[in-house]
């Protein structure tokens, strides 16, 4: 009778800490590795691909075992074809935040599991409507520097809250980590892996 396959030791490749906690609730037991990349978009690149490259550059870019299972994710907020990354001043939060102000906004995060040669990647949306903001409230926010390291430049689980008006989606995916297809998609990748092993 054949042993049962250890489980792959799983690296984040993120500094993000919304997604060590949101990892954390699945209860499966990870260790965190930074990964370094340019991400510039390339051009005529899809918002989409844009974050799949990311995750996937990210994923590569880790050194690990074959037997490890590294997992990256890239998220962005788009609006049309406009992405909004983190912003590079408080001038520039503000001006994202005036964008969002009373309008529909897209939450795309890409995620990429790797282990060895086996890649999985895959992208989950959500829509978030933002409710009409004043000036005050803006400059306000902006001041709490919560802003300052978030796609989008606001934090639903934090003090942005009150600015989201409805939302069409994955909770979690604003957050950083879809978790609900996360779980799929590594139930998936783990008999994916036992079977080509």
């Amino acid at each position: 009778m054949k042993n049962s396959p250890l489980p792959p030791k799983i690296i984040l490749a993120s500094a993000s800490p919304r997604r060590r906690e949101l990892l954390a609730l699945l209860g499966i037991p990870f260790s965190v590795r930074v990964s370094e990349i340019e991400e510039t978009r390339k051009p005529k690149e899809t918002p989409s691909a844009f974050a799949l490259r990311l995750a996937q550059e990210k994923a590569s870019a880790i050194t690990a075992e074959p037997t490890d299972l590294v997992l990256a994710a890239d998220t962005i907020v788009v609006q049309g074809d406009t992405i909004y990354g983190k912003p590079t001043s408080s001038q520039h939060a503000h001006q994202i935040l005036q964008k969002l102000s009373g309008q529909e906004h897209q939450v795309l995060t890409a995620v990429c599991l790797k282990q060895g040669a086996q890649i999985d990647a895959f992208s989950v949306t959500t829509r978030v409507k933002f409710r009409s903001l004043d000036e005050n409230e803006i400059i306000n926010y902006v001041r709490t520097k919560e802003p300052m390291d978030k796609a989008g430049a606001y934090a639903i689980q934090g003090a942005a809250a009150h600015m989201v008006e409805a939302i069409y989606g994955s909770y979690t995916n604003v957050v950083g980590l879809p978790l609900c297809e996360l779980r799929q998609a590594l139930l998936k990748f783990q008999k994916l892996t036992t079977r080509s092993a």
